[in-house]
């Protein structure tokens, strides 16, 4: 009883920060969007994703670790800081959370999105309105950049997101590690944004997708951009990956107890 009640308690406190990204993030870029540039632009869009990121981590932070990313999620597990046995539980509970965040915009901004397109709900054109929710290529890009703009600028968010919780770096002081994540994507979204939109999350991309395609979308949101949806799901969980490893390798075990720190990895490596 205790076991379950337990995974049911990490499950509602991820759902929840999960729900908090999505509302808040996708919220600015809908005021943006369906205001069209009146009430916010990509600077707006990108400070706002950053602290609905920075609170949705204090939302889940003490319980959870603040998992809101199964990019995230994947990597810990792969470097023995999570078990495997919550993987699939903070999955789900980060996908129903951005779904239902994606299903509360639409459902506050409902008459905005009416009016923005004559009732019309578009994935592509002057009206579309599916990327408010989801992320789209632009039009130059190929899927193979598309995979590999992925696949780094998640391997740059975990290398620094290691960076930042590691207390034998220079660590950032205790309860301000969720602002300093905050402003990690703040630069990501202003370095790498422009492809593809910096998606870095699969559950924030392909949730909402899966909401707007039964939502009055269609399927058209898994078939635009030459079927574009699988790249920020499938690159950012590799990038997330790659990137923890890249930081155990090349900066955690070189600390002061590198021999420990190198032969626990090395040992859950083979294990």
């Amino acid at each position: 009883q205790h076991l379950t009640f337990s995974h049911s308690m990490y499950m509602l406190m991820v759902l929840l920060a999960s729900f908090e990204l999505q509302a808040l993030g996708c919220g600015c870029v809908g005021q943006a969007v369906l205001s069209r540039g009146a009430h916010g632009g990509p600077m707006t869009v990108s400070v706002g994703f950053a602290v609905a990121v920075a609170m949705a981590v204090y939302v889940s932070g003490g319980v959870s670790g603040g998992h809101i990313n199964p990019a995230v999620s994947l990597a810990m597990c792969v470097t023995g800081r999570l078990k495997w046995t919550k993987l699939p539980i903070y999955i789900l509970a980060q996908f129903l959370g951005a779904f239902v965040g994606a299903a509360a915009v639409f459902g506050i901004y409902y008459d905005a999105f009416m009016d923005y397109s004559n009732g019309k709900l578009e994935v592509t054109g002057p009206n579309a309105t599916a990327h408010i929710f989801a992320t789209y290529p632009a039009p130059y890009l190929t899927l193979i950049n598309g995979f590999a703009d992925q696949v780094m600028s998640t391997a740059v968010l975990l290398l620094a997101i290691f960076a930042i919780f590691d207390t034998k770096n220079k660590a950032v002081p205790k309860g301000l590690e969720p602002i300093a994540v905050g402003l990690l994507i703040i630069v990501l979204t202003c370095s790498l944004g422009m492809n593809s939109g910096c998606a870095m999350n699969p559950a924030r991309d392909l949730g909402p997708r899966l909401f707007t395609a039964v939502a009055g979308w269609g399927m058209e949101v898994f078939t635009a951009g030459n079927n574009w949806w699988w790249v920020p799901t499938v690159a950012p969980m590799l990038g997330g990956v790659l990137g923890a490893v890249t930081y155990i390798v090349f900066i955690e075990i070189h600390h002061a107890d590198t021999d420990e720190q190198l032969g626990s990895f090395i040992l859950f490596l083979v294990k």
